[in-house]
C-alpha cells in the first residue's frame, strides 16, 4: 500500500478543507468535518504522519475562524492542524468562479458551446491574474512551512501551486493530482497560448502527477508534447521539460466500503429506504444520484427515460425514476439555467405520463446524504451518464450498499468506466435511444445476473479504498 510515515510532514493543499466553520444563532462559530472519499482518505495521512492542510476559507465564518486560530492554525487532530487562507473576497471570486469553475472546469469536460463561446479578452486577464494571485497564496504557505516535507496539492484549482512552490522551496517533494478529465491538446487549445502554457508547466513542477485513470494521464501527456514540446517516455511514464522530470501516475479513487456500508445501516438511512419502497409501491426503480452540474448530462437522463417510456409502453405502471439532483454552483447563471430546465422537463415527463394511480418520476433537488445512500439500496438500475467525468464515485458507491443487486447503466465518458464496464451496461452519453435501450436491458435483466454484475461491481469499487489512493502518491514521492 505504501507508507504516509518518513519524509517529513505531509502538507496537502486544496480549495476546501476538511473542515468549515457556521455562526450559531448565538454568533458561536461552530465546526463541522468535510465528507467524501477525498476527505477521508487525506486524513488517513494525519493518523500515521504529521500533516497540515492548507485551504481557502469559503465563508464568512470560516474568514473569522481562521482570525482568531493562534498563529492561523486549527487543530484537527493531535499533531495535525488546518491553515485557512484568508484570501480577499474578490482575488478569490475571480479565481474560483472567473477563471476555475468558468474555464478549466469547462475546458476538461469539454462543455463550451464553442460557435459563442468561450471569449478571452481583458475581463478574462483580470480573472488570470486573480487566479496566479491566489495560487501564489498556497506556494507561499506551504512554503513557509519548516522542516522536511511532502506536498500532495489537490486538482484544478490549484495547477499553478506546483511550479511555484518548487521556486519557493526548491527541494520539498511534490505530487499533484486532477480529480477531473484532461482534455485531449485540440481542445485544450480552446485557452489563451500563454494560459495554456502555464497550466501544463505549473503541473510540470510536480515530482508525481496523478490521475484516475489512463485516459485523462495520456491526454496530459500528449498535451506536454503538443503544446510545450516536453519529452515524453511513455513506458516508463515519465515527462522530462526545462531539466526536471516528471512521473505520471494512474491512482484510480476507489470507496471505502467498509466505512460506506457501516453508515448506509444507520437509523436514518434505513427509514429513507422504506420510504423511498413505499413510495415505489413494488415498482422497479431506475436511481440517478447527482449534483445539478452540466457535465453530469441530467437532462439526457431524463430524455432517455422519456423515451423508454414511448418506444417500451410496457413500463408504464411498472416503474419509477427517481432523480436526485442536488443544487451546485447556483451562483453562475449557466447552472440556475440547467437547473430549471432540468424542473422543466420532469414536470413535463410527470404530466406527459402521470395517472392517479402512478407517478412516473420523482425529482428532489434537496440535498440529504442519507436519503442518498437509501436510494443506492433500492435501486433496480442505477443510471450515471455524465458527459464527461474524471471519476463518478456515484458509479462505485451504489453497488457496494446495493440491497436488490443494481443494475449500473454508464457513461463510456466517465473515468470509471475503466474500472466498471466489464460489468456495466456503457451507453453514449449524448445517445438518448442507446441509453434507453440499456435502461429496457437491465429493468429486463434477470435477478440472478443484476446480483452477479452487482458483486463484480462492488469489488471493482473498493478495490482501491481512499486511505491507499493518497498512499499510493506519497510513495510515488519516494
Amino acid at each position: 500500500m505504501g507508507e504516509p510515515a518518513g519524509g517529513g510532514r505531509v502538507l496537502v493543499a486544496s480549495n476546501r478543507g476538511p473542515i468549515s466553520f457556521h455562526l450559531d444563532p448565538d454568533g458561536q462559530l461552530s465546526a463541522r468535518r468535510g465528507g467524501g472519499g477525498v476527505v477521508s482518505g487525506l486524513l488517513t495521512a494525519a493518523a500515521q504522519a504529521e500533516l497540515l492542510w492548507v485551504c481557502a476559507a469559503l465563508s464568512h465564518a470560516d474568514r473569522a475562524a481562521a482570525r482568531a486560530a493562534p498563529a492561523g492554525l486549527l487543530e484537527l487532530s493531535a499533531g495535525s492542524s488546518v491553515q485557512m487562507l484568508d484570501i480577499p473576497e474578490t482575488t478569490f471570486g475571480r479565481a474560483y468562479n472567473g477563471v476555475a469553475n468558468s474555464v478549466l472546469w469547462f475546458i476538461h469536460h469539454m462543455l463550451y458551446d464553442l460557435p459563442g463561446q468561450p471569449q478571452f479578452g481583458p475581463d478574462f486577464s483580470t480573472d488570470w491574474a486573480s487566479y496566479r494571485d491566489y495560487n501564489q497564496a498556497f506556494a507561499r504557505a506551504l512554503a513557509a512551512v519548516p522542516g522536511p516535507a511532502r506536498a500532495v496539492v489537490q486538482d484544478y484549482h490549484l495547477a499553478l501551486v506546483p511550479r511555484m512552490l518548487a521556486q519557493l522551496r526548491p527541494g520539498v517533494k511534490i505530487a499533484h493530482f486532477s480529480h477531473t478529465p484532461w482534455a485531449p491538446p485540440d481542445y485544450y487549445r480552446v485557452l489563451p497560448d500563454d494560459v495554456a502554457r502555464e497550466v501544463l508547466e505549473g503541473i510540470l513542477g510536480a515530482d508525481h502527477a496523478g490521475f484516475l485513470c489512463r485516459r485523462w494521464a495520456d491526454a496530459f501527456a500528449d498535451c506536454c508534447a503538443v503544446i510545450l514540446g516536453a519529452e515524453v517516455d511513455r513506458e516508463r511514464g515519465l515527462i522530462s521539460y526545462r531539466g526536471h522530470v516528471t512521473s505520471i501516475g494512474v491512482h484510480p479513487l476507489g470507496v471505502d466500503a467498509s466505512e460506506l456500508r457501516d453508515r448506509a445501516a444507520q437509523p436514518d438511512v434505513t427509514q429513507h429506504a422504506a420510504e423511498l419502497a413505499r413510495l415505489a409501491g413494488g415498482r422497479k426503480l431506475i436511481v440517478r444520484i447527482d449534483r445539478t452540474e452540466l457535465s453530469k448530462n441530467i437532462l439526457r437522463g431524463l430524455a432517455a427515460y422519456r423515451e423508454l417510456l414511448v418506444s417500451r409502453p410496457q413500463w408504464r405502471g411498472r416503474v419509477m425514476h427517481l432523480a436526485f439532483a442536488y443544487p451546485s454552483r447556483t451562483d453562475l447563471a449557466q447552472y440556475r439555467a440547467y437547473g430549471a430546465a432540468v424542473a422543466e422537463l420532469a414536470a413535463q415527463i410527470g404530466a406527459e405520463f402521470g395517472t392517479d394511480e402512478w407517478t412516473p418520476l420523482v425529482l428532489q433537488a434537496d440535498d440529504d446524504y442519507a436519503r442518498s445512500l437509501a436510494g443506492y439500496q433500492v435501486a433496480d438500475v442505477l443510471l450515471v451518464n455524465p458527459v464527461r467525468d474524471g471519476m463518478n464515485l456515484v458509479a462505485k458507491e451504489g453497488p457496494i450498499v446495493s440491497d436488490r443487486g443494481c443494475a449500473l447503466v454508464l457513461s463510456r465518458e466517465a473515468g470509471a468506466a475503466a474500472e466498471l464496464g466489464e460489468a456495466a451496461l456503457l451507453v453514449n452519453p449524448f445517445d438518448i435511444s442507446a441509453t434507453a435501450q440499456a435502461m429496457h436491458e437491465a429493468l429486463s435483466m434477470s435477478d440472478g445476473e443484476r446480483a452477479s454484475r452487482c458483486a463484480r461491481l462492488a469489488a471493482a469499487g473498493g478495490a482501491v479504498p481512499p486511505a491507499r489512493w493518497l498512499a499510493d502518491q506519497l510513495a510515488a514521492l519516494g
